[in-house]
Order: structure tokens, then sequence, then C-alpha cells
């Protein structure tokens, strides 16, 4: 079943890097008593993923949290090591928490999979953003096929000013 709006994120535990190292991270850790938006993209460096969807969040950062965000975080289906590298190299600094969800276990439960096995990808996330207040989701945008039109910083941004 697809997540959607109304219904609690799923019960699943990513990985982020603490200072001790890779660490899961639960869903009461990261969305309890707190307004969370979650970018969700296929790949790390992948073109779109590093052109387009991470730097709109970057760009968009100061004014999410403006708007009532208290937790920005980016996640894909990719180890926290390379989610690491990936916030590094774009500068995502203490704004964006980046994370792994290595085995699609968050993704498979939230029902935004997909199976991108003949370009050699294996299982990815599909490309969404979600807002969710105290784990209950609020919005959510996901892009149809390669489309990056309604799960950028702007597109949230403007879809939280809109209520």
């Amino acid at each position: 079943m697809t997540l959607r709006v109304g219904d609690r994120v799923p019960d699943v535990a990513l990985t982020h890097m603490s200072g001790q190292g890779p660490a899961p991270l639960s869903r009461h850790a990261l969305f309890s008593g707190r307004r969370v938006a979650l970018f969700a993209v296929p790949g790390a460096f992948t073109p779109a993923c590093s052109d387009q969807h991470l730097p709109s969040v970057i760009d968009n950062a100061a004014a999410l949290k403006a708007a009532g965000i208290d937790q920005i975080a980016c996640l894909s289906v990719n180890d926290i090591f390379v989610m690491r590298a990936w916030g590094r190299d774009r500068g995502v600094g203490a704004d964006i928490l980046m994370l792994a969800d290595g085995a699609a276990a968050w993704t498979r439960a939230a029902g935004l999979d997909w199976d991108l096995g003949d370009l050699g990808l294996g299982i990815r996330s599909q490309r969404y953003a979600l807002v969710a207040d105290d784990g209950i989701v609020a919005h959510l945008a996901v892009e149809q096929g390669g489309a990056f039109d309604v799960s950028g910083g702007a597109a949230v941004l403007e879809a939280l000013r809109s209520r």
C-alpha cells in the first residue's frame, strides 16, 4: 500500500551519520513532536538528483525552516557513506540530514519503491517530498516517472504557504 496524506510514516529505522559513525535513526527520533520535510531521491550523485533536486532543497532550506519545518532530510536508497559523501560534495552542512535507506526497507514500507533494475540500479526510491507533522503525513508529492515538477524545495515551500 502506498503512503498517503493522513497516514503515519513507516516504523522503519533509517541510517544517519552520527559523531560515532553510522547509526540507526528511528521513526520516533526523527518525527516525534516535529514537523519534518523529507525529500526522497532515486540515487545520490545521479544527474537530476545532484543537479536539480538536492540543490532545490539547499536553496530553499532557510525558507522551509521559516515556514515551520523543524527538520529537513534527504533520503536515498544508498549506503550512509555515499550519502555523507554526497552531502559534503553538495555542501548541505547542518541544514539537511542525509539519510540512507540501504536495503530500501523504508521505501518499500512506504510503497514508494521503483524497480530500476533494467538500468542497473536495482530497487530505488521514487522521487517525492513529504511533510509530516509528528509522524503523520500532511503533504505528499510524488513525481511521475523521471519528472521533477512537484517534489523540489520550492514546490514544497509553495505547498506550505498555500495551506
